[in-house]
C-alpha cells in the first residue's frame, strides 16, 4: 500500500530526501508520492516532522 501527502505538509523536503526510490517530488504547495513507485517502506513517513504522510 502506497503512501500520501496530506495537507499537513510544510514543504521542508525531507521526506524526498529519504525515500530510497526518488517517489518523492515537489508539486505545486505541497510534495508529492508517485503511488506507481513508492514501494511502501514507510521511511518517509517516519522521517516526517509533522507525520502528515499517512497510508492510503
Amino acid at each position: 500500500m502506497a503512501y500520501k501527502i496530506t495537507d499537513a505538509c510544510l514543504s521542508c523536503g525531507s521526506c524526498a530526501d529519504a525515500c530510497p526510490v526518488e517517489a518523492i517530488k515537489e508539486g505545486d504547495n505541497t510534495y508529492v508520492i508517485d503511488a506507481d513507485t513508492c514501494i511502501s517502506c514507510g521511511s518517509c513517513a517516519d522521517t516526517c516532522p509533522v507525520q502528515a504522510i499517512v497510508e492510503d
